[in-house]
């Protein structure tokens, strides 16, 4: 069994792309959040299971507002404990493989390039590796997976800095697993990147 924890914010406006709604306005920057996280989800492989990992939080009612219609049946919603991101993947790590997942991947919802087709390849890497990972093009990572829980990858991690990915890896190595790095794509974070993939977020935002 394949579980993917989905790492996402309430779609509050000010609280969520604030970088990018710093240069266009954080209502029109929550706009595209959503249309980001859900064009996401709906790339989801059918033969995944769904957790939503939610912060902050009090959002539950709030998230299943949002997503419950979009999900397939069965899919749970568990707030993000306190912590930093680390900590707060590592109980997501924790909870999949605990539900009987073989693999666990992680994933954001601000990747318009993470489709069906490209989490298929993910997961047929993960049968032949310890970890799957997709760098982002700002120095993180956009998908990360596991075929066994090592907190270590997600430990000392500078996270929000350009050196998440490298470190992510050199973790990886010290703690002796084998991976394998997909073609890195970019998400979305400030009005630079948006640019870019303007054609591509209109495609479903309207």
């Amino acid at each position: 069994m394949t579980n993917v924890a989905l790492m996402l914010k309430a779609p509050r406006a000010g609280q969520v792309k604030t970088r990018l709604a710093s240069s266009i306005g954080s209502e029109s920057a929550t706009r595209i959040y959503r249309a980001l996280v859900e064009h996401q989800l709906a790339e989801i492989p059918a033969s995944w299971r769904i957790v939503i990992h939610f912060t902050p939080s009090d959002a539950e009612a709030e998230m299943r507002t949002w997503l419950e219609s979009l999900s397939r049946r069965g899919t749970n919603f568990i707030p993000q404990p306190d912590g930093d991101l680390g900590v707060r993947l590592i109980a997501a790590m924790d909870h999949g493989f605990a539900s009987g997942a073989d693999f666990v991947f992680f994933l954001g919802g601000d990747c318009p390039g993470i489709t069906c087709s490209y989490l298929e390849e993910a997961e047929a890497a993960l049968a032949k590796t310890d970890m799957v990972i997709a760098g982002a093009l700002d120095g993180g990572y956009v998908l990360l997976g596991l075929r066994k829980p090592i907190a270590a990858v997600f430990e000392g991690i500078p996270w929000s800095s350009e050196a998440v990915f490298a470190v992510t890896l050199g973790q990886a190595r010290a703690a002796g697993l084998s991976y394998r790095c997909l073609s890195p794509l970019e998400d979305i974070d400030d009005l630079e990147s948006y640019e870019r993939q303007r054609i591509v977020v209109q495609g479903f935002t309207n």
